[in-house]
């Protein structure tokens, strides 16, 4: 599979193209950055620190289109819609690690899917992947007695807010609790708000520093907690994650896939 990293200049960028040029099964096609970049011609291999590749930084999607089979996306829902377009006018796969999407942005990636193959995932961690499975079963087995709370921390730089990985979280265990999650979030807490409800599953959300990622889902009632808690020091874990779906997807033309997919955790 050849694979193309976009926003290629980024810190996740970088990450990706180290991934790929370490990975087996897959070799790096092309590496796009901003079409006003002045990067536009240097080496992506020297680039992200990993040696000459070969291959030159190009400006757009459609300068690099035969280049490549699967495109990896960790970039903003705007613009990401429009690589989904692409990717599907032109037969390509596609990767995506985007957070943020809204419900209209979600509902076009769910079109997409029915013409080309895309793994859509908002934490491309194994860690994190396994622990959305553990999630069910504490979730299913504590029942409506524990209070829930999902506290996520990222680095200053982040924009979106809480996480697409601690609303996953949340939905997860909505859903083993049979609860809906649009119906029974709290986002953050303030002043004279009254008791906790009891259905209610609340978010905190840190934003300091260059933390690349915390994420811990706390249950709680009287005399004990039970905390399932994943810290991520490098954004190569969520690279990896992505490189081995990249792989995944060899075997599959059209559908919407996840981490739970490529990992065979359904």
């Amino acid at each position: 599979m050849r694979v193309a990293v976009i926003g290629a200049a980024g810190r996740m960028g970088k990450t990706l193209i180290e991934a790929v040029c370490q990975a087996e099964g897959v070799t790096l096609g092309a590496a796009i950055v901003h079409p006003e970049s002045s990067l536009i011609g240097a080496d992506a291999g020297e680039l992200a620190g990993v040696g000459r590749q070969g291959i030159a930084l190009v400006g757009s999607l459609e300068a690099a289109k035969d280049d490549f089979d699967v495109l990896i996306d960790f970039t903003t829902p705007a613009l990401t819609q429009q690589n989904l377009d692409f990717c599907v006018a032109h037969s390509k796969k596609i990767v995506i690690g985007t957070t943020g999407l809204n419900d209209a942005e979600t509902a076009h990636l769910k079109a997409c899917a029915d013409k080309t193959a895309v793994m859509f995932a908002p934490n491309m961690s194994v860690g994190v992947n396994v622990c959305f499975k553990v999630l069910e079963l504490v979730a299913k087995t504590l029942g409506d007695d524990y209070d829930i709370e999902v506290i996520e921390t990222h680095h200053r730089h982040k924009v979106d807010s809480p996480s697409g990985t601690a609303l996953r979280l949340g939905e997860v265990v909505a859903d083993a609790l049979g609860r809906d999650l649009k119906e029974c979030a709290v986002y953050g807490r303030e002043g004279q708000i009254g008791p906790r409800t009891q259905k209610e599953i609340g978010f905190e959300t840190v934003r300091a520093g260059d933390v690349v990622g915390d994420h811990t889902v706390l249950f709680a009632t009287e005399g004990e907690r039970v905390e399932i808690t994943h810290k991520a020091s490098s954004r190569m874990t969520f690279a990896k994650g992505a490189v081995r779906a990249c792989g995944w997807l060899a075997g599959k033309e059209v559908g919407l896939f996840d981490m739970q997919d490529v990992l065979n955790l359904r």
